[in-house]
C-alpha cells in the first residue's frame, strides 16, 4: 500500500510529527521532575528503609522485563496512537494519587510500590509502542531527523530536570512536585489526540484462526537475532550496558569514598553526560550524512566505549575534570549511536514488526543491566571498586566490534522503503524476516 504524502519543508512542515514531538517534551520534562521526587519522597517523607528503597527502583525497572515482549505483540496488532493516549492518561491519573493522598494523609510506602510498578507497565506500553509509530509519522529518510529532534529534547530534560526538579521541591515539598509530571502527561495527551496520520492495521486472512501471543512474541525475537543487522546491534548495545553497569553500579560509591569528592563535584563530574548527550543529538544527521549509517554507528559506539576507562584513571587530586570528559564522551557516543541505530532499525523493519522488533531489542539489551550491576557489586565486594571499574572499562573496550567487523558497517544509506512480509510468507522462510529494500534504495550494502 502506498504511504500517505508527508509535506515538504522538513519536519517542522510536518504537523502530526510536532504535535508528538512536543507532547513528548513536555512529558520528559515531567519525568525529570518525578524521578527525582518520588524517590526523595520515599527516603525523606516515608522514612524507607535501606531495603525498601532499593525495592521502589526495582519495581520500576520489573515491567520492562517482564512485559517488554507481550506490549511488543500488543503495540502490532493495534493501532498504536491509542496506546500512546491510553499510557499517558493513565500516568497522569496514577501520579495525582500521590500528592492527594499525601494530602488525605492515606499514602504508603506500599501504594508508592503498587504506583511505581503499574506506571512502569504504561511506560513500557508506550516506549514500545512511541518508537514503533514514529515511522509511520515520517518518511523513512527522516528517521535520524526525528530521532535526533526528540533525543534533543529528552537530553536537555536529562541536564536540566534534576535542577528543576530540586527547585520544585524545596518550593512545594517532594509530593506536591510529582503533580508538575502528572500535568505534564495531561498535556502531553492533548496534544497526541489531534494527530490525524491514519494508521494500517495488519491484515488478518478472513476465516484465519485467531493469533496467539507465544508465536507472535517468538516471531519477533526471531526477527531480531536472525536478522544480518539487528542482531549484531543488540550484541554491541547489550555487551555495553552489560560491562557500563559493571562500572557504574559502583561510580557513585567510587566518587564519593575514593575519590573524596564533594556532591557538588560529583553531580559537575556527571553533567558531562547530559551535555555531551545534547551535541550528539544535534550533530548527528549532519554526522550521518558525512560518513554514512555504518560509521555512524561505530565510529560513536568506539567513542562510548572507550569512555570508561575515565573513571579508573581519575586521580584523586582532581578528578572531576576527568570525569567530566569521560562522561561528556559517553553522552556524545551513545546518543550519537543510539540516534543512528534505532532509526536504522526502524528503517529496515516491516510496519507489521515493529513493535515486536522494538520491543525485543529492549528486552535484550536492558537484560544485560541488572546482570552488569550485580557482577559489579559482587567484583567491589570480593575485592575492590577500582578493580569492578577496570573490568567494566576493559570489557567495555571491545564491545563496538560486532557492529565494526560485520554487515553493519557497510551500510551507506538508510532505505527510503521495505517489502512488508506477510505472516504466510514468514513461516515459509523458517522465520528469517530478511526485509528486501526495493528499487532505487541500493544504498544498504548486503
Amino acid at each position: 500500500m502506498r504511504r500517505p504524502r508527508i509535506p515538504h519543508g522538513g519536519l517542522w512542515a510536518n504537523r502530526d510529527f510536532v504535535k508528538l514531538w512536543t507532547g513528548q517534551t513536555i512529558s520528559e520534562f515531567g519525568s525529570a521532575v518525578s524521578g527525582l521526587a518520588i524517590p526523595w519522597l520515599a527516603a525523606k517523607g516515608l522514612n524507607a528503609t535501606p531495603f525498601e528503597f532499593s525495592l521502589l527502583t526495582v519495581l520500576g525497572f520489573m515491567p520492562f522485563i517482564l512485559f517488554a515482549l507481550p506490549a511488543g505483540v500488543w503495540v502490532d496488532r493495534l493501532r498504536r496512537r491509542p496506546i500512546l493516549i491510553v499510557g499517558d492518561a493513565s500516568r497522569a491519573v496514577l501520579l495525582a494519587w500521590i500528592p492527594l493522598g499525601w494530602y488525605l494523609g492515606l499514602l504508603t510506602i506500599w501504594q508508592l510500590f503498587a504506583i511505581t510498578f503499574v506506571v512502569g507497565i504504561f511506560t513500557v506500553f508506550f516506549d514500545v509502542a512511541y518508537q514503533s509509530y514514529l515511522p509511520s509519522l515520517v518518511e523513512r529518510n527522516q528517521l535520524v531527523d526525528g530521532n535526533s529532534k526528540l533525543q534533543t529534547t529528552a537530553s536537555a530534560a536529562q541536564v536540566a530536570g534534576p535542577g528543576l526538579a530540586g527547585a520544585l521541591i524545596g518550593a512545594l515539598s517532594a509530593p506536591y512536585a510529582i503533580l508538575v509530571d502528572a500535568a505534564s502527561f495531561i498535556i502531553s495527551t492533548a496534544f497526541m489526540i489531534p494527530i490525524r496520520r491514519r494508521e494500517t492495521l495488519p491484515e488478518r486472512t478472513e476465516g484465519a484462526p485467531k493469533p496467539r501471543m507465544m508465536p507472535e512474541l517468538k516471531e519477533g525475537l526471531r526477527y531480531v537475532v536472525t536478522h544480518r543487522y539487528l542482531k549484531w546491534i543488540a550484541v554491541c548495545t547489550g555487551s555495553a550496558n552489560f560491562f557500563g553497569n559493571v562500572a557504574m553500579a559502583v561510580g557513585v560509591l567510587y566518587m564519593a569514598r575514593e575519590l573524596h569528592m564533594s556532591a557538588l563535584a560529583a553531580g559537575i563530574a556527571m553533567a558531562g553526560y547530559g551535555i555531551g548527550a545534547i551535541i550528539g543529538a544535534v550533530t548527528t544527521p549532519r554526522f550521518q550524512k558525512a560518513v554514512g549509517v555504518g560509521r555512524a554507528i561505530w565510529i560513536p559506539a568506539m567513542v562510548f566505549s572507550l569512555a570508561g576507562f575515565a573513571f579508573p584513571l581519575a586521580p584523586v587530586s582532581f578528578p572531576t575534570p576527568v570525569l567530566f570528559l569521560g562522561t561528556f564522551a559517553f553522552g556524545v557516543g551513545g546518543m550519537a549511536y543510539n540516534i543512528t541505530q534505532v532509526s536504522l532499525r526502524q528503517s529496515i523493519t516491516p510496519e507489521r514488526m515493529q513493535g515486536r522488533m522494538n520491543a525485543s531489542m529492549r528486552w535484550i539489551v536492558w537484560g544485560t543491566l541488572p546482570l552488569g550491576a550485580l557482577v559489579g557489586g559482587a567484583i567491589a565486594t570480593s575485592f575492590s571498586v577500582r578493580t569492578a571499574l577496570w573490568v567494566g572499562a576493559i570489557g567495555g573496550t571491545f564491545t563496538f566490534l560486532p557492529v565494526l567487523l560485520t554487515s553493519v558497517a557497510k551500510v551507506r544509506e538508510m532505505p527510503a522503503h521495505v517489502e512488508e512480509v506477510t505472516p504466510a510468507e514468514a513461516n515459509l522462510a523458517g522465520g528469517l524476516l530478511e526485509p528486501a529494500a526495493l528499487p532505487g534504495t541500493a544504498g544498504v550494502d548486503a
